[in-house]
């Protein structure tokens, strides 16, 4: 059976964050973000982990993790404007025959007061049909509002006043816990399932204690444990990662998480042309990173939404249009999110997946998606090329670093 499709995330967005003044995405349920160093890819990848980090954490300790909110305003903006984050997200994809879930907004901007962060205004609205304005089922201005209960709030459904302990708390953080509350429940559960990963060979290679784990943590440190967990409690899903390594790195035979006498996981290698397998400290970064890629995109649990900076890192060229083309379908359906200068992970990409950044002469980050102009292309190409080999030959001028 077909894991069920989690959330999407259809238009994103935002204003005053650090490069992005005033940016509006389209989002994919693969997007990759392509342009020039410093033009802003990482920032919006950020951006969801500072979401993400105001409901699991607190609004105050993620702009602390990031300097501070005057850090965070992008420069240039006026010291009483507010950053502001709004996406368009359905719950999920009916089964065929069914209407689709209706389109929900999400409205959040921050504010500074006495040098520290604030809610200003948060806001949840839906239309639930074709016809009238959308309602706001759920809305609160510095600390003070209201919410709607119900599976489907409307004008007619009870609307409670409310007031929070604290200006600087997220009010779906604080009803999406009760279930009279279901439609802010079901936004905080997508966004504290968000996962963004900047793996990092050096803590992959470590032996942490045994035990298996479901996910993969941010920097991959916990990749033994999560092999252990899938020869435990899913073997058939490691097989299928295990047969695809094999394609694409030669000689391997298998990979295999051991307790050592001293209870801690060693994560081990077996090459055909050796008897013995080997640690994980004597395997290539590419190998660890290309194992981690691919228990991420097989996941049977997997994370509603996943952001991977630069895959293409430490990786032979000739993989990366497989792994592009991997990316486009994972198997639990998360919706992904990438960024790269790689042409060759490029030209296993769909035109309509890619969004071009680039700065302009005010020093903000401006964005295109080129799946039209790439249509439009000149004439004279005449035989089949790729985006990736459009990007690098210069027809496409949005992140380039020589336009």
């Amino acid at each position: 059976m077909s894991p069920i499709a989690p959330p999407r995330i259809e238009k994103l967005r935002i204003r005053n964050y650090r490069t992005l003044r005033d940016v509006t995405i389209d989002l994919e349920p693969f997007t990759v973000f392509v342009g020039a160093n410093g033009s802003g890819k990482s920032t919006i990848l950020d951006v969801f982990s500072f979401l993400s980090e105001c409901f699991s954490k607190s609004l105050p300790e993620a702009c602390e993790r990031r300097g501070h909110f005057h850090e965070l305003r992008s420069r240039g903006a006026a010291e009483d404007e507010s950053i502001s984050f709004e996406f368009k997200y359905r719950e999920s994809e009916p089964p065929k025959g069914k209407n689709r879930p209706p389109l929900i907004t999400y409205h959040l901007e921050i504010s500074e007061k006495d040098e520290q962060p604030v809610v200003s205004h948060e806001f949840l609205s839906w239309k639930r049909h074709s016809w009238g304005a959308p309602f706001k089922f759920l809305e609160f201005r510095n600390g003070i509002g209201a919410a709607t209960n119900g599976e489907d709030p409307d004008e007619k459904a009870e609307r409670k006043p409310g007031k929070l302990t604290s200006r600087d708390t997220l009010a779906v953080n604080a009803y999406g816990q009760f279930q009279e509350h279901p439609r802010v429940e079901s936004l905080r559960e997508f966004i504290t399932g968000w996962k963004l990963f900047y793996l990092s060979s050096e803590h992959q290679r470590g032996q942490p204690e045994s035990g298996p784990q479901k996910h993969l943590s941010e920097n991959g440190g916990n990749l033994a444990n999560v092999v252990q967990f899938l020869q435990e409690r899913h073997p058939e899903i490691l097989q299928r990662i295990f047969n695809k390594l094999q394609r694409r790195i030669p000689g391997l035979e298998r990979v295999e998480a051991g307790v050592t006498e001293y209870g801690y996981l060693l994560l081990r290698f077996k090459d055909r042309a050796f008897k013995e397998p080997v640690p994980a400290r004597f395997v290539s970064d590419g190998t660890l990173k290309l194992l981690s890629y691919m228990i991420l995109l097989h996941d049977p649990d997997a994370p509603p939404l996943i952001g991977i900076e630069e895959p293409e890192n430490f990786l032979h060229p000739k993989l990366l249009y497989g792994l592009a083309d991997e990316c486009q379908a994972p198997y639990g359906c998360s919706q992904f999110l990438t960024t790269t200068h790689s042409p060759e992970f490029l030209n296993g990409v769909e035109p309509q997946s890619a969004r071009f950044l680039q700065r302009d002469d005010k020093g903000y980050t401006q964005i295109r998606d080129d799946a039209e102009y790439i249509e439009e292309l000149d004439y004279h190409i005449t035989k089949p090329g790729k985006l990736g080999h459009f990007w690098m030959e210069g027809y496409i001028r949005h992140g380039d670093p020589e336009s």
